[in-house]
């Protein structure tokens, strides 16, 4: 089971000197892989004064393509947006964008997609946020095809593409998409289609529900349930026993990653993230 860490970009800020010393410093205490959540815009609580979604226009986001693009250079960690919000992005661009990282990586770089749940973003990007299932069902297709063939022709409710390809192709073909969500229909997608899916819950009743949803989904597809990745996500209240625990449940239940993720902890700046991380580090037996 892979250990890595969850960029806590709300906290942390927009200072490059911050990133890059988050980066190397979670590669230095022996985390694997770096994941970083994804939101293009945010809104302003004084226009809809009756927001209740847990980000708004002052939380602080990185563009993730762009950023792991920076981070693939001074880092060996394995990258991945955990999650891109993929319908309100247009599909030929994204194909371009993580072959990118994807080379700069060497390969170690998986894209997270998801369907979000914010309509203000959907609204800003210029999609719609009521099509939203149907067309990532449709853009995971054309990604696929974007990564492995020259020249795709292909006609679909959303996309058009007549002979056009990119060029240079991504090392991996393709490249591994992990899906985000939480409600039925996401896990019967996952089965259907993801290489890897990231739970939104921890270990229990509801976590157990969704793993039979999806390999029951896998399995009607024709797939095995057993070749889906899962990502657990373990977050910091304090307690580096609790840590330990979580970290000894998601291996049992077959994880292939977990994730510490210390944003939303109140710790602050970088170095408290970072302390914070040496401490779970040493629990775990990284080094």
């Amino acid at each position: 089971m892979q250990i890595g860490v969850t960029l806590p970009q709300t906290e942390i800020g927009g200072a490059v000197a911050d990133l890059r010393t988050y980066a190397e410093g979670v590669e230095q205490l022996g985390y694997g892989h770096l994941v970083a959540y994804e939101h293009v815009v945010g809104a302003d609580p004084a226009v809809y004064t009756d927001w209740s979604g847990p980000y708004d226009i002052d939380s602080t986001f990185h563009e993730p393509f762009v950023m792991l693009g920076y981070l693939a250079g001074i880092t060996k960690l394995e990258l991945a947006p955990a999650v891109i919000i993929l319908p309100q992005r247009q599909t030929a661009l994204v194909a371009k964008q993580a072959a990118e990282v994807d080379l700069l990586t060497e390969g170690r770089f998986r894209l997270g997609i998801g369907l979000g749940w914010n309509e203000v973003e959907y609204e800003a990007l210029g999609q719609d946020f009521s099509t939203r299932g149907r067309r990532m069902d449709e853009q995971v297709a054309l990604l696929r095809r974007y990564w492995t063939e020259r020249s795709i022709t292909f006609e679909g409710e959303f996309d058009r593409v007549t002979g056009a390809g990119i060029a240079p192709l991504p090392l991996q073909r393709p490249i591994p998409l992990w899906f985000g969500g939480g409600s039925k229909p996401a896990f019967r997608r996952m089965g259907r289609l993801a290489d890897g899916w990231l739970p939104m819950m921890t270990p229990g009743p509801e976590l157990d529900e969704a793993m039979a949803t999806i390999a029951a989904s896998a399995e009607a597809a024709g797939r095995d349930p057993q070749a889906i990745g899962m990502e657990g996500r373990i977050t910091w209240a304090g307690d580096i026993d609790q840590v330990r625990v979580e970290a000894d449940q998601w291996r049992a239940l077959g994880a292939t990653h977990v994730s510490i993720n210390t944003m939303g902890s109140g710790l602050g700046p970088v170095s408290a993230h970072l302390e914070v991380l040496a401490q779970v580090a040493a629990a775990l037996e990284l080094a």
